[in-house]
């Protein structure tokens, strides 16, 4: 019987995932969370608005800029 076989790989495959798994844990536990700081979901939905206003903000100047009204602006 070899020492590198089918058994044995998955075997390590599984101990090194459950490893890394509980060290990611470990670490993000270590951070200091304040007070302040908001859960990921709230974040990710502000970048999202965010993005979806700056491209809205972008189409309506391209559409400003490119329509073929030259009349000055009454004021």
């Amino acid at each position: 019987m070899g020492v590198m076989n089918r058994r044995n790989a998955v075997l390590g495959w599984a101990v090194w995932k459950i490893a890394s798994n509980v060290a990611k844990t470990k670490a993000r536990r270590a951070v200091p969370r304040g007070e302040s700081d908001k859960p990921r979901w709230v974040k990710r939905a502000a970048a999202v608005a965010i993005g979806f206003a700056a491209t809205t903000g972008a189409a309506i100047a391209l559409r400003k800029a490119l329509s073929g009204d030259d009349a000055p602006p009454v004021v």
